[in-house]
């Protein structure tokens, strides 16, 4: 019988300082909301929209680079640092009196998330080895993201009923801090041995190279654009819709967040059971027809009950989408490659925010909601038709491919491209020597790595 992924005491603990930190930061997006509202009334969808964007370039610009220099660094010291640099980053948001703050102030605390997200994910493969209870893992991760989407928006429609929505920075940077004390006691292995891969800027470009070579990843970007069209409807643009289109109290407010939390979560609790029937591929591009039909549907200009169901199906969309993700993504690399694959996967995702949350904010204000909903509506099909394209239906694991003759040197264990006598000196696996390779035509499990620089033809 298999058994849940907590019973191992490290990813138990990873786990709860995920679900502890999202909840605080769902809190967070609630009073970064309703803080823009505050200080910019009607424009707070393009203040949202401009922070937003901010974040985005944190996470597209910096996340590289940072995952290089990551490498570097012990992981359990990096991500606690990390946490307690987020929390004294948002505990200085109840303080912001102009929007220029709430620029810096987001752009600091997502350049830390920049750094912290991928070095987490990419730390779950290699505590969970077995290939099930990964995917389990992936499901409750998954999970963690809907808890918060659902649970953060309805502790803070109670909290705000109370008090300020200042409060609610307060309770992030608690939450964080709580965080940072159990990534302590998670005890985490050491990383993979690291190939030596040259400059600073190769190896920041190593992670990008290898997802964009790679077929099913370039579907999976397609796909995050259609993510990112209907997501950035919904944070964008929620604030402003109810408030002011519907002209409806702030409690409706977290109530619309918590609907999309609800689809997600939904979905997240079916998908183990569903991947098992069906493909990731099938899987992940049904999300992004759900994802459009989502935006689609706001064209009706719907009253609260409405928005609600579209909101629903943004979240359960969103969730086809991203919890295959972190498996797509380990088995189209090698290890000692996965901390710059993951980097690049955030960087990549994010890039696609980058795009949609200055859209959203710019067409709602200025053309209305809408003309908002029909573009993000277009721009979700057309990256789902995108991604069908470049995403082959029957992807093999295994291809046959050619090999040239090669003679270069770099960190390698003996698998099946390095067999070849040694002298002595060379020193116990990984280990780094000239060595020749004789080139030929094999077949085996394909990644783009050091030996295999282009995908094969069909």
């Amino acid at each position: 019988m298999l058994t849940s992924p907590l019973t191992d005491s490290r990813y138990r603990h990873l786990f709860s300082a995920q679900v502890i930190a999202l909840f605080g930061t769902g809190l967070t997006t609630i009073a970064l909301a309703l803080l823009a509202n505050d200080l910019a009334g009607g424009n707070a969808g393009k203040v949202l929209g401009i922070a937003l964007a901010l974040k985005m370039i944190a996470y597209v610009v910096f996340s590289p680079m940072i995952g290089v220099i990551a490498e570097k660094l012990p992981r359990q010291t990096l991500l606690v640092s990390l946490d307690v640099l987020r929390a004294t980053v948002v505990i200085l948001l109840p303080f912001v009196t102009e929007v220029w703050q709430i620029y810096v102030l987001v752009f600091a605390l997502n350049l830390f998330s920049a750094g912290f997200t991928p070095v987490f994910q990419s730390t779950i493969p290699d505590i969970i080895r077995d290939r099930d209870q990964y995917v389990r893992a992936l499901s409750l991760s998954r999970l963690a993201y809907d808890l918060e989407n659902l649970l953060s928006p309805m502790a803070a429609a109670a909290l705000i009923a109370v008090m300020s929505f200042n409060t609610l920075f307060l309770l992030n940077g608690l939450a964080f801090l709580v965080s940072a004390a159990l990534v302590v006691t998670a005890h985490l292995p050491e990383r993979a041995p690291g190939k030596a891969m040259g400059s600073f800027w190769r190896r920041v470009s190593r992670g990008l190279t290898i997802y964009l070579r790679t077929p099913r990843l370039r579907g999976l970007l397609a796909l995050f654009m259609a993510v990112a069209a209907a997501g950035s409807m919904q944070i964008v643009n929620t604030v402003v819709y109810v408030t002011k289109t519907l002209g409806l109290g702030q409690g409706w407010v977290a109530w619309s967040f918590a609907a999309a939390g609800g689809g997600s979560m939904l979905m997240a609790l079916s998908l183990p059971l569903l991947l098992k029937k069906l493909t990731d591929r099938q899987v992940m591009l049904g999300g992004g027809v759900v994802l459009t039909a989502s935006m689609l549907g706001g064209l009706t200009q719907p009253a609260i009950g409405g928005l609600l169901a579209l909101w629903f199906l943004i979240g359960l969309g969103s969730s086809l989408v991203l919890t295959p993700v972190g498996r797509l993504l380990t088995n189209a690399c090698r290890e000692a490659d996965r901390p710059a694959v993951f980097a690049a996967q955030f960087s990549l995702s994010h890039a696609c925010w980058l795009v949609a949350y200055p859209l959203a904010g710019w067409v709602g204000a200025e053309a209305g909601m809408s003309a908002a909903f029909g573009l993000l509506g277009i721009i979700a099909a057309a990256a789902v038709v995108t991604a069908v394209w470049v995403w082959p239906m029957n992807e093999r694991v295994e291809l046959e491919h050619d090999h040239p003759v090669q003679d270069h040197s770099h960190l390698h264990y003996h698998d099946e491209h390095h067999q070849h006598d040694h002298e002595g000196w060379e020193g116990p696996e990984p280990h780094s020597h000239p060595h020749h390779h004789e080139g030929g035509r094999h077949r085996h499990p394909f990644v783009i790595d050091d030996h295999h620089l282009r995908w094969p033809r069909p």
